[in-house]
């Protein structure tokens, strides 16, 4: 009953952000545009909500040009 406690706690305790691409696709390098597939991004305004992790912020770090990033703050 402790472990079940704990687990929930942890899970809540990650990190989310918020994505939404502020730029047209178009015109930029095929690895830029599959990274925005990765992210989930498919048009632009569009946003999307994800775990921060090592492989999300990497990705966001070589398309910082055509996204913005929010921390999401839960109450």
């Amino acid at each position: 009953k402790h472990q079940k406690h704990y687990l929930r706690f942890k899970k809540m305790a990650k990190k989310q952000i918020k994505i939404t691409q502020i730029k047209s696709r178009i015109g930029y390098s095929k690895k830029a545009k599959a990274t925005l597939d990765a992210l989930g991004l498919r048009k632009m305004n569009k946003s999307v909500v994800l775990d921060l992790n090592d492989a999300i912020n990497g990705m966001i770090k070589k398309i910082d040009y055509l996204v913005k990033v929010e921390e999401v703050k839960w109450n």
